[in-house]
């Protein structure tokens, strides 16, 4: 990027990437399809342009966790750099027309030295992963399933990120919010009725998360 860029002109990721003169491949996926699997060869970092993303973990037993659900402008993937030589866990496309580009781990190191603005955004995505990790494992320990729900509902509808009093939240099953929070989908389902009930959430038109949710999380 030139040293006579505008300094008031906001550094895209999405921009740059498209610019940076990468051999990228971008793959469109349909929901339900996989875009890699557990055990899978570590060999790219992944960027959402579109659509949302599932990562699970699937342990010996069978039992899948849901460790994430990422949207648009969210990197994944990024295990390769710190010398993964596998993954860890399976990604999943959660809506149709979810497109991916796919950077080369050697690209994508080059990329970050180079490019400080990138570097930056790309650490800011490191470092509020792993928040959201600390803050999930303190959820699972001492909230109720309750609250853990409401919490991830909030998280989905990406709430506190704008102003707008109700957002929309990607498609997503009972069975999956159950394996986010680590209960049962028949009592996502006794929650899910209550939560309506009271006017937190509306099945209208797709599923709406209102703010007002955040009154379960502080009773």
């Amino acid at each position: 990027m030139h040293n006579n860029q505008q300094q008031d002109v906001p550094f895209s990721t999405q921009a740059f990437l498209d610019s940076a003169g990468l051999a990228r491949t971008i793959v469109a996926y349909r929901r339900g399809e996989v875009v890699f699997r557990q055990g899978d060869p570590c060999a790219h970092v992944m960027y959402i342009q579109q659509g949302s993303v599932k990562l699970s973990v699937l342990s010996e037993s069978g039992r899948e966790a849901v460790v994430a659900m990422l949207g648009p402008g969210k990197f994944f993937g990024e295990g390769c750099l710190a010398g993964q030589a596998v993954r860890v866990g399976t990604a999943t496309a959660t809506t149709d027309g979810t497109t991916i580009l796919l950077v080369d781990k050697s690209q994508m190191v080059s990329l970050l030295r180079q490019e400080p603005a990138l570097s930056d955004r790309f650490i800011a995505h490191v470092l509020a992963r792993n928040i959201r990790i600390e803050q999930d494992l303190v959820d699972q320990l001492f909230n109720s399933s309750e609250k853990r729900l409401a919490r991830a509902l909030l998280l989905l509808a990406r709430h506190g990120q704008d102003d707008t009093p109700v957002r929309s939240v990607p498609t997503i099953s009972q069975e999956t919010l159950a394996n986010m929070i680590g209960t049962t989908r028949s009592r996502v389902n006794f929650f899910m009725k209550k939560f309506q009930r009271l006017g937190f959430i509306d099945y209208t038109d797709g599923l709406k998360v209102n703010p007002r949710l955040t009154d379960v999380l502080h009773a």
